[in-house]
């Protein structure tokens, strides 16, 4: 199935592409991350606050191993995080249903620029300061009673999306 190696993949050309997951609680959420990271080239996943870092049984449960693939880092304090990522130069977007935010099918990316995106907890969304401190909010539009999505549903939409429009 033409599918890469471990070895392979760790040398194979990213999409320039950090998550973060801000104080996720869910294990399987954080593997299916990971998981969606693997197939989509995701530089790097950044684990904060009281998300959970592999090894972990649980995480490994969704991840399938691509909890060894993707390169990860913990941070204590999400906003180190986001710190962190504008010194490095990344355009730091937060997923969040918030006044001003752009509209996914809408978002324009510059291929020439590093790209990160939060997404928060399952119940509080992304911390407020965390939002405040990004360049900008992404939401995803939904059109039926419910208006909010499973964190790892989230990230596998927001991930495609930014693979394919970096990776025209």
């Amino acid at each position: 199935m033409s599918r890469l190696s471990a070895e392979a993949f760790k040398v194979e050309k990213k999409s320039p592409l950090v998550v973060v997951l801000d104080n996720v609680r869910s294990l399987h959420n954080v593997g299916s991350v990971f998981r969606t990271a693997d197939a989509f080239l995701v530089e790097a996943v950044y684990l904060c606050g009281i998300t959970s870092t592999p090894p972990h049984a649980e995480i490994h449960k969704t991840a399938l191993g691509a909890e060894h693939t993707v390169d990860w880092t913990y941070f204590e304090d999400t906003h180190v995080t986001v710190d962190k990522l504008k010194a490095e130069g990344y355009t730091v977007f937060a997923i969040e249903q918030a006044v001003g935010s752009t509209l996914l099918p809408d978002l324009e990316l510059d291929l020439t620029k590093k790209y990160a995106v939060i997404l928060g907890n399952e119940v509080k969304g992304v911390q407020q300061t965390v939002v405040d401190a990004c360049h900008g909010c992404i939401e995803i539009p939904q059109f039926g009673t419910k208006h909010s999505l499973n964190v790892s549903v989230t990230g596998g939409i927001i991930i495609w999306e930014f693979f394919r429009k970096l990776n025209p």
